[in-house]
């Protein structure tokens, strides 16, 4: 189980995260859809302390760590429990595909190299790129260097995976074949936190959608009620804008 409480972020006198309190269940998917601006980025890199939060408190599994006291061995644990896959792929240019899903459980999970790099090849046969291990990122699409980064995930076979809009660094034709992965993940039960604006993702595998706005949780419950009938005005107001939009073609 992984649960934040009163999970408080400012950037100077803006208060982006204002007081987030959440419960994921073990294999539960959650979707964070919301206005830009509002936190959702932030949320996720407050979860692993890639941005420190203010306040509050971030539980994973037998693990907590407090904002105002975590020590850096305990930074160093939650980041072994929580996975981060990011929108600009984030892969080391001077590394193979290979050497890019090895590189975290060599450095954080201290694995032998050869143990690394066998998990590695095992992790890009599942991916779908297997003869692509001794490719360096330039020399793949975008849809297949995020696989990478989602399979760099996997290999930390952490307690959650942070998806931190993933889809939207894609040209169009890329963005299935990485979505695909993602509801590969959730089909296996893989505890998942999702920012994305993927509308039709967040509906059709969603446990649980959560509208942000102004860096709080406004509105939160299963997709067929979110999407049929929010209760808020500010989610009604977000999605009949973002599914009109979408329903053009825009991104």
């Amino acid at each position: 189980m992984i649960e934040l409480k009163g999970l408080t972020k400012r950037f100077g006198d803006s208060t982006v995260l204002d007081g987030i309190d959440l419960i994921i269940e073990r294999g539960e998917i959650i979707v964070v859809i919301g206005p830009s601006g509002t936190g959702k980025s932030t949320l996720l890199r407050c979860v692993n302390f890639l941005e420190r939060p203010e306040a509050g408190q971030v539980t994973v599994g037998d693990l907590t760590v407090e904002a105002t006291q975590a020590r850096k061995q305990e930074i160093l644990e939650l980041r072994r429990r929580t996975a981060f896959v990011f929108q600009n792929y984030a892969l080391f240019a001077n590394k193979t595909a290979l050497e890019n899903i090895a590189e975290g459980l060599i450095v954080i999970n201290s694995w032998p190299k050869p143990r690394a790099h066998r998990r590695a090849r095992e992790i890009l046969a599942r991916i779908g790129l297997a003869d692509k291990a001794d490719a360096y990122p330039a020399s793949l699409s975008g849809g297949q260097q995020q696989r990478v980064g989602i399979g760099r995930a996997m290999a930390a076979q952490a307690e959650v995976i942070l998806f931190d809009e993933p889809t939207s660094s894609l040209d169009p034709e890329w963005v299935e074949e990485v979505l695909g992965l993602m509801k590969q993940l959730a089909d296996e039960r893989q505890t998942m936190l999702v920012v994305t604006h993927e509308m039709g993702f967040a509906r059709d595998v969603a446990d649980r959608v959560i509208f942000m706005d102004g860096g709080r949780i406004v509105e939160q419950g299963p997709p067929a009620e979110v999407f049929s009938a929010p209760r808020d005005e500010r989610t009604r107001n977000f999605l009949r804008k973002v599914l009109a939009g979408q329903a053009l073609g825009e991104p």
